[in-house]
């Protein structure tokens, strides 16, 4: 029989999840599997598990939850050394990795790709000594995923991001910052930057519409300091996919980037709180498996 562990946080998105457990661990069984459950409690736990299954799930550890809840578990299997593939089961308010390998929410699709066997190897982020999967951040609206209330995210889902984010907008101020990139250096007062390995930030597609997940490189955007109704102008740009050509946006590949910053500024990693700046951050090129569809 194959052998998984399954790690799921049971408020994550709609916290509907845990309801269907008993659905997911018998699709296993039926495709030959044994599951060894582990249900998230506070931020770290993960860690303690992966370490004492990682013997046990020899065929894989298959995730539930959010791009925060993926993201202490790449990093758990990658500071444990673990080389079998993850499987994602997208439960949480945004699943922007998940949606980039074209998952869906659907069970037992997510499902299929795990049993099916086959996997890939993807790209990821390396900043200050921790892991990003999907994005690193900072500036306007990059903070919200940690200030947004869990009972308002599982009502409204990303929409009470975009709430937040508005009430944000008035007080922000930009930030002067020093972005050197393989060599190449920038300096310049911004809102916000995203450093991506999928493209995919926050719902949207097509952030950057060039970035791959395999290629060796992170796509950096920066969006340069204008006036709030400039930056209202430049969302609608970004919902129509138009965004790359407003002059506004700054967007470049790179292997290797340093941001710093003549004040404390928090960052975000995959909707997680990150170091402050400055941040060395490179990509460490097919570094972790990944269960995919046929």
């Amino acid at each position: 029989m194959k052998k998984y562990a399954l790690i799921y946080n049971p408020v994550s998105g709609d916290a509907k999840f845990k309801t269907r457990l008993d659905e997911a661990i018998e699709y296993l069984q039926l495709s030959g599997g044994i599951v060894l459950p582990f249900r998230t409690r506070v931020k770290g736990d993960v860690r303690s598990f992966i370490h004492q299954a990682k013997e046990f799930a020899t065929d894989g550890f298959i995730v539930s939850g959010g791009d925060g809840t993926v993201h202490e578990v790449i990093n758990a299997m990658l500071a444990e050394a673990v080389d079998v593939p993850l499987g994602i089961i997208p439960s949480g308010t945004c699943n922007d990795f998940a949606s980039h390998l074209s998952f869906g929410r659907e069970l037992p699709r997510c499902l299929s790709a795990v049993t099916g066997g086959f996997w890939r190897t993807v790209d990821v982020g390396s900043v200050n000594g921790e892991y990003f999967l999907n994005v690193a951040s900072a500036g306007l609206l990059t903070s919200v995923a940690h200030s947004v209330d869990t009972t308002l995210k599982n009502t409204l889902g990303r929409m009470a991001y975009y709430l937040k984010g508005l009430g944000e907008l008035p007080s922000f101020r930009s930030l002067h910052v020093k972005i050197t990139a393989d060599g190449q250096v920038i300096e310049d007062d911004i809102l916000l930057f995203l450093i991506m390995n999928s493209g995919m930030v926050g719902s949207f597609p097509t952030l950057a519409p060039e970035a791959k997940i395999d290629d060796g490189k992170l796509d950096l955007l920066i969006v340069n300091k204008c006036s709030i109704s400039e930056l209202m102008g430049l969302f609608i740009s970004i919902f129509a996919g138009r965004h790359t050509s407003s002059s506004h946006i700054r967007h470049l590949q790179a292997s290797d980037i340093y941001i710093e910053s003549n004040e404390p500024v928090e960052s975000d990693l995959d909707g997680e709180r990150g170091p402050l700046l400055p941040l060395s951050i490179s990509t460490v090129t097919n570094r972790l498996k990944v269960f995919r569809l046929s």
